[in-house]
């Protein structure tokens, strides 16, 4: 028995969930310690309980199962995000919570995993290839979908997700440079042009050598640096018609100390709490940007500077390390699989995870534009801890079958 679990049983990814959910738990618990919020610990407990739940079975359930039903879990997905666009709660300015009976979450967060499997399942039919145009656009579209729905709800940052996770999907199916490029290049110029005018030119010449390097023909060349440059010439347009909470989290991302009891307020008192911390921190329950409340909810998408404050640097650099060793191990999940299906899901996952660890922690720390990304297994969310157990319970059950075919 003990040699079987040791052969097929991922206890990597699952002990390093495990330790990154038991530090989350602790984090919101101090973060609620001094405001009778108690009520969020508890709920977060319960969650992390099902979330256990979900992932060991997960972990079991034959691949080929998971294959054969991808396709109905993303439609699924898809329809809900449909019904949360109609009926859907609007909370922080974004319709993206859908309940029933006061029970509910934020379908974006299962669709996420829902299009990486859908994707990997088409592009693992053995007569569906990815240099096809034909092929490659209905990948494209099985990720298109659940994004524009997502984004009109709307919902930036998941957005966001969805486009990281998808590059990573695509270079490992084998897709050319050229067409990684073209797709990249539009985001580049757009963020470019949302800088300046100088920054736009640059970004948009730099661009258009990298395409004319990888170009495959001309014509191709052509086409993909009109759309780059299309893109850079109609953000000026698209901001002026963002939400003005929108707008802010752009401009507070370009400069947080304008706007200090305002937009940049969060981040301000963010990086005062991580800097504070020190090397070993103020202690546990001793933080006093935490216990004081300085950052608003600061249990959900502003968790790693309780960490940082209460842990300070040691602290932190242990999660970091934890993030780390579960990126790496989703990568090397995807390196050794012989599975189509599970190898290109593997790495779906790995980018969806590394993404919301990056921007999140970029976001805490000021780096990052806030976009209301949780952080993995330590935020308070149901959904988002949920949906995080069962992509690293996917992960494990791929490790198990990472020699079948």
């Amino acid at each position: 028995m003990f040699s079987y679990l040791k052969e097929y049983f991922d206890f990597r990814a699952c002990l390093i969930c495990l330790a990154l959910v038991i530090i989350g738990l602790m984090s919101i618990y101090s973060a609620t310690f001094d405001i009778n919020n108690a009520a969020n610990f508890y709920k977060q407990v319960l969650w992390a309980g099902i979330g256990l739940i979900v992932m060991l079975v997960t972990a079991f359930i034959p691949l080929r199962t998971i294959q054969r039903l991808s396709f109905a879990f993303y439609f699924t997905t898809f329809a809900i995000l449909i019904i949360v666009l109609v009926i859907g709660s609007t909370v922080k300015g974004s319709k993206s919570w859908f309940g029933i009976g006061g029970i509910g979450g934020q379908p974006s967060e299962f669709a996420k995993v829902a299009t990486v499997l859908a994707f990997a399942s088409f592009l693992s039919k053995t007569d569906v290839s990815i240099s096809q145009i034909k092929h490659l656009v209905i990948a494209l579209c099985i990720f298109a979908a659940p994004m524009f729905l997502i984004l009109a709800e709307p919902d930036l940052g998941t957005t966001i997700v969805f486009f990281a996770a998808l590059l990573p999907l695509l270079y490992w199916a084998g897709v050319s440079n050229f067409i990684l490029i073209a797709i990249l290049v539009p985001i580049l110029v757009a963020l470019g042009a949302l800088l300046g005018t100088a920054q736009f030119l640059i970004v948009s010449i730099l661009g258009g050598v990298l395409l004319y390097y990888f170009r495959e023909n001309r014509f191709a060349f052509a086409v993909a640096l009109g759309i780059a440059l299309a893109v850079g010439l109609s953000v000026q347009i698209m901001y002026e018609h963002m939400h003005v909470y929108q707008q802010k989290r752009i401009t507070t991302f370009l400069n947080p100390e304008a706007d200090q009891l305002g937009a940049g307020y969060n981040v301000v008192q963010s990086k005062i709490a991580i800097g504070s911390g020190g090397f070993i921190g103020k202690g546990f329950l001793k933080g006093t940007q935490t216990q004081l409340n300085y950052i608003p909810e600061q249990w959900t998408d502003f968790i790693f500077c309780v960490l940082g404050e209460e842990f300070g640097f040691l602290g932190a650099s242990i999660v970091l390390s934890l993030f780390a060793a579960l990126s790496l191990h989703g990568l090397k999940v995807a390196n050794i699989s012989k599975n189509k299906f599970g190898s290109l899901s593997a790495i779906g996952i790995t980018g969806i995870l590394t993404t919301h660890i990056i921007i999140n922690i970029g976001m805490a720390m000021g780096l990052m534009p806030v976009i209301g990304l949780p952080l993995p297994f330590m935020s308070y969310g149901g959904s988002a801890l949920i949906a995080n157990m069962i992509m690293v319970g996917l992960l494990m059950n791929f490790y198990a079958n990472r020699k079948e075919y």
